[in-house]
């Protein structure tokens, strides 16, 4: 069945945030389709961490966030980060927060901490499909994480969210500060694990290569959504290509 045939794994309707008296999302709707890749896109600024933050549970509904999440056809309001972690969600944030000090190997054991806590024992399989997609990480599965190269770091980061086989990935900025071939590298990942069923929701500034991966995007500024839309139908859209691709916006 067409991904965009079943019903959405993630929908938000009415999504605000504050911090304080400042507004930095405002009614916010969003959907993710069972997998599909869905990015959002948008200067710095716009509200697209905080919207990852209130979807994740960081800014709990009926406090910080209001407005309606539903994740894998529940309802969301009130639970916490452990709670969504738990329901199959995870968040490679912008820092990556990974565990300096220890290894590779103990980094990506800590994000099956959750499942190991529920009784499965599938880590070393899970381990060998990380590796299978990441195969420097198994090189340097000994080093301590904090010796890794950018790049590696958020491979290391993507992979220790892929040991909680989530039900829906969401990635904060995963080109961030990475040179050229490894944002190219790092893209090519996102594509692989569409093709192996995965839901990603994509948030990056890298406009082109964002729109080339998903199937659908939105267009997040002053926190509020301003177009959404097929990704191949906003990569041509006047206003994207002004805003975000510039003169090769065509190409």
């Amino acid at each position: 069945m067409n991904a965009s045939a079943t019903a959405p794994i993630l929908r938000v309707r009415g999504l605000c945030a504050a911090y304080g008296k400042v507004e930095a999302l405002h009614n916010a709707d969003l959907e993710v389709g069972a997998g599909q890749i869905v990015t959002v896109i948008g200067p710095n600024g716009a509200g697209k961490t905080t919207m990852l933050a209130a979807i994740m549970g960081a800014l709990p509904l009926g406090g910080s966030a209001r407005g309606e999440i539903w994740f894998d056809g529940r309802s969301c309001a009130g639970h916490e980060v452990e709670q969504m972690v738990a329901a199959g969600m995870t968040l490679v944030p912008e820092t990556r927060e990974l565990f300096g000090e220890m290894t590779v190997g103990d980094n990506l054991l800590l994000g099956a901490f959750q499942r190991y806590r529920n009784g499965e024992r599938d880590q070393a399989a899970t381990m060998r499909e990380v590796f299978a997609l990441f195969p420097r990480l198994e090189e340097r599965r000994a080093q301590l994480a904090g010796t890794l190269s950018g790049g590696e770091r958020q491979m290391l980061a993507i992979g220790r969210a892929l040991m909680a086989r989530p039900k829906l990935l969401m990635l904060d900025e995963p080109s961030l500060g990475l040179a050229p071939m490894i944002v190219r590298e790092i893209f090519h990942i996102i594509v692989e694990l569409k093709k192996r069923g995965a839901s990603i929701l994509l948030v990056e500034q890298n406009a082109r290569a964002a729109l080339k991966v998903a199937d659908h995007a939105y267009v997040l500024e002053t926190g509020e959504i301003a177009l959404q839309g097929p990704a191949a139908q906003l990569a041509n859209d006047q206003r994207v290509i002004d805003s975000y691709l510039g003169l090769g916006g065509r190409q």
